[in-house]
Formats: C-alpha cells, structure tokens, sequence
C-alpha cells in the first residue's frame, strides 16, 4: 500500500535505451511509491521526436505531473541523469529529490575527447549492427527479467550523436548550485569513469552525499538491481521525513 506522504518517482534512462530500463526498479517499488518512467526525445516510443534537453525538460515535468502528487524525485541514470540536472534548474518547483547514477563526471574538458569520437563514429555503423552486439552482451550479462524489457523496446542509436553533442562541453559540479531539492549521487563501484567527479559534486551541494553499489558498474541498476532499488527506496522514505535532510540521524 502507497504511503499517503511517499513521495512520486519519476525515472529518466540512459544513452540508447527507454523506459524500460527501469522495469526492475517500477516492479519492486511501485506497491510503495507513484512511479513513473519515460522515454527521452529520439528514444522509445518517442523516437521520431527530436531531441533537446529542453525536451526532455517538459518530458520530465508531465510525468511528475501525471503522477498528481507534487514535487517528485527524479531518478537519472547517465544521460538521464545530466537531463534531470537541467530539469532541476529549469523546473525546481518539481523537484522533491534528485538521485544521480552514473552521471557525476564533467562533461567538459578532456574528458570529453573521447565521447565525441564515439559520437562521430556511431552513425557510421549499422543501426542493426549495433543492436545485434547490444542484445547479446545484455543477454550475456545479465538475467533475463532485468533486461527483457530494454532489449524489447530497442535502442535509439540515431539520437547519440545529437544527445551527447548537447550534453558535452555542458555540465560539471557548479550545475549543482542549481539543484534546490536533496541529492544522492549513487553510483556503481566499479563504474571509475563517472566517478571521476562525485567528490566534487558532493562538495557542491549542501544536502548531498554518495552512495556505492558494490561490485557494480556503469549499469549498475542491471548489475545489482536489488541494492539499486534499495537506495533509491531508503532515500525517498528519508524524503519524507518534515525537516529532516536525506542521510541525517535520527535524533
């Protein structure tokens, strides 16, 4: 039975996948919680839509809003989690928490070199190409309750280029000054490359903090989809807590 006090949870997916990458998390929470997952510009159902992180704003937004319940958290996973930071700062009136999973690396700078090689190199591959390898490595790597539903809704190899070109060169730890609400920054152990920043995101806020799934990687919803789950349940319940800041004892 949903708590009258829950708060609503709005999931935002990753590069090249949709909604359904949530499907573990929207099954073992939504007894608990309003849950909701969407689907970017250019991915899932909404691939023929182009994308913008304007977009995915107002994407953002009419999930919360279809939930009825007010201010939600916003969970963002890589991609998703860069848009949920600009839907913090453009919408903060929405915004009840914010967990970032493997999105708390700059995407400025160097570090940005090779992500735009790939980005140049993607549409030269075959779209079918690359959803054959994606199926089998997540067939290989995971049970097939936890990626059924991302390997039915296909992957949205079109929209790479655009999404990461706006998303590159845009964000780094000062996009934190614009998050009014909690955050949790939960990020997969073994995932070092979006780790790189979580120190100084953390440091940015003043209501933030990090959590590590062990043993996990980038996907580490897929690679640990229980302890993932857990996080995100413990902190909304830390959400709805009047006057009490996520990660603070109780007194």
């Amino acid at each position: 039975m949903k708590q009258v006090d829950a708060p609503p949870i709005v999931f935002v997916h990753g590069t090249r996948f949709s909604a359904g990458q949530w499907s573990p998390q929207l099954a073992a929470l939504r007894d608990e919680f309003p849950v909701a997952a969407v689907d970017l510009p250019g991915h899932g159902a909404r691939s023929r839509q182009p994308w913008s992180l304007a977009a995915a704003t107002e994407i953002i937004a009419t999930a919360v809003g279809s939930l009825g319940r007010g201010p939600a958290l916003v969970v963002g996973h890589s991609l998703g989690g860069y848009a949920a930071l600009e839907f913090a700062r453009r919408r903060p009136e929405l915004l009840r928490g914010l967990v970032l999973a493997g999105a708390s690396a700059s995407t400025r700078g160097a570090w940005a070199a090779p992500y735009r090689w790939i980005a140049g190199l993607v549409p030269r591959v075959p779209a079918d190409r690359l959803a054959r390898w994606n199926d089998r490595m997540l067939r290989r790597l995971y049970p097939p309750e936890v990626v059924a539903a991302t390997i039915r809704s296909g992957y949205a190899f079109h929209t790479l280029p655009v999404a990461w070109g706006e998303v590159l060169g845009r964000f780094d730890a000062g996009a934190m000054r614009h998050v009014a609400a909690p955050v949790l920054i939960l990020n997969g152990e073994k995932d070092t490359v979006f780790r790189s920043g979580e120190e100084d995101f953390a440091r940015a806020h003043p209501h933030a903090r990090v959590e590590l799934i062990p043993r996990a990687r980038h996907l580490a919803n897929f690679d640990a989809p229980d302890a993932f789950t857990d996080a995100v349940r413990r902190f909304a319940h830390e959400l709805s807590v009047p006057g009490r800041p996520p990660g603070a004892e109780a007194p």
